[in-house]
């Protein structure tokens, strides 16, 4: 653990958070924060890149969330922000009329802050930033002004997994908690529901630098996660056989003790009525079998939610 916590204090005390603000801003100008690669230049209100993002990060909401992993949410719930405009945009998100839509309020640096401090101020454990991979920058720029007005809660950094190495090592001793979603493991099902085949490369390398920098899930006397990895995996219709390789990965060339969240919760949401092998929802059976595998490729600590 480091002598400062959460991690991004020490960083601020010497001025090395500011830098890092001015290196993730230069992304937006020819955009590559993210493994799309999109080159857009985001300092316009309608670039043309993936996510549809421009200069200001879009809010859908912020809320005191009592419905993740009992480590995050506590008694007190986690202090989630949701961003807009994800850079993966799955053909079944149960939020694509967020992920997909310009669906949210732009914000400055100085009202994202504000929003972080209010949820401190409500007595949340963490702040949690669901879909950041493309708003990292602004992300950065508003930490640094409501570290500097008193935030002091531990950084979730809540993703889909889809997230640029180079963006990663600029995040290394900022964000406490890393919570990646593992989705596909063959490049084929994560072209045709994600479009990004380079999905299972990019994922297991960025989970593989994120345990690199924050280790295994630690928790507190209470429980509540403090620093460290925690894995989401989506069980699919029928796509037990990619699960089992997504959990072996894990357990092989991550960790055995990686916290793991086997989600039971997939139905056919966003285009999945499109795709005839997801266009059902998970049987019970298939979830069970999904953890079953989970103890049989040797994982030691699945989530509750």
């Amino acid at each position: 653990m480091p002598s400062t916590w959460p991690a991004y204090l020490e960083l601020l005390e010497r001025g090395e958070l500011g830098r890092r603000v001015q290196e993730t801003a230069k992304f937006l100008v020819d955009c590559t924060v993210c493994p799309r690669q999109c080159h857009a230049d985001r300092r316009q209100a309608s670039p043309q890149s993936y996510c549809h993002a421009g200069p200001a990060a879009l809010v859908s909401s912020a809320f005191s969330h009592h419905g993740e992993e009992d480590c995050l949410r506590g008694w007190n719930g986690s202090g989630t922000i949701f961003f807009s405009q994800c850079n993966l945009r799955c053909m079944f998100c149960q939020n694509s009329d967020i992920s997909w839509k310009d669906r949210g309020r732009p914000v400055t640096a100085e009202q994202l802050a504000n929003l972080m401090l209010q949820l401190q101020e409500q007595g949340c454990h963490n702040i949690n930033l669901v879909t950041p991979s493309h708003v990292v920058p602004q992300i950065l720029e508003a930490l640094v002004v409501a570290a500097e007005r008193g935030l002091r809660l531990p950084l979730v950094y809540n993703t889909g997994g889809y997230d640029r190495m180079e963006t990663l090592h600029l995040l290394d001793g900022i964000v406490d908690i890393y919570m990646p979603d593992f989705k596909f493991w063959n490049p084929e099902t994560a072209r045709e529901l994600a479009n990004a085949s380079n999905y299972p490369d990019v994922a297991r390398a960025a989970i593989k630098e994120m345990h690199r920098q924050a280790g295994d899930l630690v928790l507190d006397e209470h429980g509540l996660a403090r620093r460290g990895l925690l894995v989401r995996h989506l069980v699919m219709p029928g796509g037990l056989d990619e699960t089992r390789q997504i959990l072996r990965f894990l357990v092989q060339e991550v960790s055995t003790n990686t916290l793991v969240n086997v989600m039971p919760q997939y139905r056919p949401c966003g285009l999945a009525s499109c795709y005839p092998a997801i266009a059902r929802p998970l049987t019970p059976n298939e979830f069970h079998e999904a953890v079953t595998i989970a103890r049989q490729e040797g994982l030691r600590r699945l989530a509750r939610e």
